[in-house]
């Protein structure tokens, strides 16, 4: 390749580079942009909160149907399927190791926020209840609503039945099950 060659192809180079830089400019001229005071789109469960906010969670009650009926008929296998959308976060196993969510070997009855060696939100670490099943159905259907200012980024199990299968089956892997009322 002489020299000749060489400038053109550095040439044409340069020239779309530098006509890329002035249609952004033209366009950054054109169309001026400010920053908003608040978003324009809030995602929930995401808000700013201060420490003094933090220290209370907020639990909404949600009209949810007693899981207790639907218990009686739940299905620990279907419980098991549905359980691998949680497996990514979860260990299930006895003795299993914390992931990004902590382990949930007899999770049921177990008091909110006490794995060792896991690190809780606050809303978690002050909600001073038991992991009941209408806990759990109530948590399973929106984390982020049930308790506010949990980390538990799911969106939840819309479905009575599913909430049902998976409590069931959280309920079988424990070292003491409860009844299924």
């Amino acid at each position: 390749m002489d020299s000749f060659e060489f400038n053109k192809i550095a040439a044409a180079v340069l020239i779309t580079a530098l006509l890329l830089i002035g249609i952004k400019e033209i366009g950054n001229s054109i169309f001026k942009t400010e920053k908003l005071e608040k978003s324009a789109y809030k995602v929930e469960g995401l808000e700013k909160t201060t420490k003094s906010e933090i220290g209370e969670p907020k639990k909404i009650e949600l009209t949810l149907k007693p899981i207790a009926p639907l218990l009686a008929t739940a299905n620990i296998d279907e419980g098991k399927k549905i359980f691998k959308k949680c497996a990514a976060c979860h260990s299930i196993e006895q003795g299993g190791k914390n992931k990004i969510g902590p382990a949930l070997w007899s999770v049921v009855d177990r008091k909110v926020g006490s794995v060792e060696g896991f690190k809780y939100s606050n809303a978690l670490k002050n909600y001073n209840k038991n992991w009941t099943h209408e806990e759990l159905n109530g948590f399973l259907h929106k984390p982020l609503k049930y308790i506010k200012g949990t980390k538990m980024a799911f969106a939840g199990l819309r479905k009575d039945s599913d909430r049902a299968n998976i409590i069931a089956y959280l309920n079988s892997m424990g070292s003491n099950p409860k009844p299924l009322k």
